[in-house]
């Protein structure tokens, strides 16, 4: 990866057709996901005019520039800043088409011109990475090389195998840890609600079993103080790097822990959380998303607490931190995620007080 955790490049020579396929290919995609698009060009461009206010700017000694208007914006800064700043350019979007830069470790989609020429560089081994061959004609005149081969023309499967490449290589590379936020004061029930039993073991214990039948690790999320009590339960701890920040904190602490990891977090004050609603969003997690979460039908509104965070949303959650925004819902609701109907209308059902606990039986 060097812009984008979900990027594919379209290399091919000049005049064999690539922005032409690559702009029928973002049309296709772009139904269902949002696309940024990289342009590698050998030749210089200037986008801010000679005499214009921006080019003046510049030219007196300004690094980087933005100039917009009510429908577009645009960043103008100089080549050596690195990557860092395409990568938070990129970033908000579900994955990254690039145009060139053949000769760099990206997965390509290789566009062979109608001589055939390019197809030398792949006999040579002079260019890697390559995922497939998108050809100008009947894909059964040319060598498979091992990897699938598209006519230039079937948008839809060039699309759709782009799609699949993507999300295969994301579930392999992205590993789903599980994470009970059991880090609450507790005060309105007035005891400790990841220890109150409404199943055969506590909350704490109950709802990390729901999570290992999907996860390949489990932690339990909590405040320092509280982690001789719950280490008595035997399961891996994660104490909160983040102070006073609430379901966030546990968050980024475990992604801190595991970067690379998706995080299915699960509030240990849901009794009616089952089997069935973990395994839904587990295997229905959108990995190109921020998150994938449930819509509440009791409160009408996305579920914070019952939802798989991936990598990708660390650093949007860390950006939002730093600016004082700590609620896990205000993200949801402002970042691009996968909702999922509850199929089981009183899951994410919580139990707050005593109140709420009054009349709770479970067979």
């Amino acid at each position: 990866m060097l812009f984008h955790p979900f990027e594919i490049a379209f290399c091919g020579y000049s005049g064999s057709g690539k922005t032409t396929l690559i702009k029928e290919v973002v049309r296709h995609l772009s139904l269902q996901h949002s696309i940024a698009y990289y342009k590698h060009g050998c030749h210089r461009f200037e986008i801010d005019r000679e005499g214009k206010d921006s080019w003046v700017v510049r030219q007196a000694g300004a690094d980087t520039v933005m100039i917009f208007d009510p429908e577009k914006k645009a960043v103008i800064t100089g080549s050596g800043t690195g990557t860092l700043l395409e990568r938070h350019a990129f970033a908000e979007h579900d994955l990254l088409i690039v145009e060139g830069l053949k000769e760099l470790p990206l997965q390509k989609l290789l566009v062979v011109d109608s001589e055939r020429k390019i197809l030398d560089l792949v006999k040579s081994g002079g260019i890697t990475n390559v995922a497939a061959l998108i050809v100008p004609d009947d894909p059964a005149g040319y060598p498979a090389f091992g990897i699938p081969l598209f006519q230039r023309d079937t948008i839809g499967a060039i699309a759709s195998f782009i799609e699949t490449l993507l999300l295969d290589r994301a579930l392999k590379e992205r590993p789903l840890h599980g994470l009970v936020l059991a880090g609450g004061r507790s005060l309105r029930m007035g005891c400790d609600k990841a220890l109150l039993e409404y199943h055969a073991t506590n909350q704490l214990v109950h709802t990390a079993k729901l999570l290992q039948e999907q996860c390949s690790e489990v932690f339990i999320s909590c405040r320092e103080e509280q982690a001789e009590k719950y280490r008595n339960f035997g399961l891996p701890l994660i104490t909160d790097a983040y102070l006073g920040i609430g379901p966030l904190g546990g968050l980024l602490s475990a992604q801190r822990s595991s970067p690379d990891a998706a995080w299915v977090v699960a509030a240990c004050d849901l009794p009616f959380l089952d089997e069935a609603t973990i395994r839904q969003l587990s295997s229905e997690r959108n990995p190109l998303r921020f998150a994938t979460a449930y819509r509440n039908p009791h409160s009408g509104r996305i579920e914070p607490l019952c939802a798989c965070y991936e990598p990708k949303s660390r650093n949007r959650l860390l950006l939002r931190h730093s600016n004082g925004e700590n609620s896990l819902a205000a993200f949801l609701n402002e970042s691009r995620i996968m909702e999922l109907v509850l199929q089981k209308g009183d899951a994410l059902q919580n139990i707050n007080d005593p109140d709420d606990q009054r009349g709770i039986h479970f067979s």
